[in-house]
């Protein structure tokens, strides 16, 4: 039987488009606060007018250090509580090693891991404390294989996938599950910066897949019964050739 998350606080990284805000909706119609995370205020606030109020905006550069180490303390002056962190957010670089800019190589490696890894560090201490807590991380199928035409991209995705399996064994006594969820090409503002050509083969071959299909994903992982561990799910179109 799914676990319920009726009551439960949510924070989710990169909740004002995308995989993040499909998969706040989705928190929201199973009871779930979430508190949604953005540097884009307008994007936030609008999202949280859409989705009611059990839907918290909370601006914050996670790509600035100051205000990217007030995750928690801002979920927990909003909200009162943290039960679950999506994080969500990233960037991407595709196309040839030798076109990226050091500027986006850095910036794209900073939001990818280094943020991921600094909101990880933000929460673990409360949530052992705890003694609960769940912690997904968005991954890629990039991070199993090695795509050529992302070598950028696909290295900070297997840098994650290290880093989730990683901690979620060092956690794993604490009552805290760790996992991630790995999708292929995704419908939403980050395919803007993938090769023309790709994507537009990928359209025509119907080899995206919509962000809600990742939301259902990630609900799926958070509603097995606390014993159970998805420690990664992979989310395929299934015209997608990889």
């Amino acid at each position: 039987m799914p676990l319920s998350l009726k009551g439960k606080v949510a924070a989710v990284t990169g909740g004002a488009s995308g995989i993040g805000l499909a998969t706040a909706k989705e928190m929201i119609n199973a009871g779930v606060r979430v508190v949604l995370i953005d540097r884009d205020e307008a994007g936030l606030t609008a999202a949280c007018n859409k989705l009611g109020e059990n839907a918290i905006p909370l601006v914050i550069d996670l790509l600035d250090p100051q205000s990217c180490a007030r995750l928690l303390s801002g979920v927990l002056e909003k909200a009162g509580q943290l039960d679950i962190l999506f994080a969500n957010a990233g960037s991407y670089i595709g196309g040839d090693l030798t076109d990226a800019s050091s500027e986006g190589i850095d910036r794209m490696l900073n939001l990818n891991v280094n943020v991921v890894m600094k909101n990880v560090h933000n929460v673990l201490p409360y949530m052992i404390e705890r003694g609960a807590g769940d912690i997904v991380v968005t991954g890629s199928v990039a991070g199993h294989f090695a795509v050529p035409w992302e070598p950028v991209y696909a290295a900070s995705k297997w840098a994650v996938n290290c880093f989730v399996q990683t901690t979620r064994r060092q956690v794993k006594d604490h009552g805290i599950r760790v996992a991630s969820v790995s999708p292929g090409p995704v419908a939403s503002a980050l395919l803007a910066d993938w090769p023309e050509e790709n994507l537009k083969k990928a359209k025509e071959s119907g080899s995206i897949i919509e962000p809600e299909v990742v939301a259902d994903a990630v609900m799926y992982i958070l509603t097995r019964p606390r014993n159970v561990t998805i420690r990664d799910m992979v989310i395929l179109p299934s015209a997608f050739d990889m």
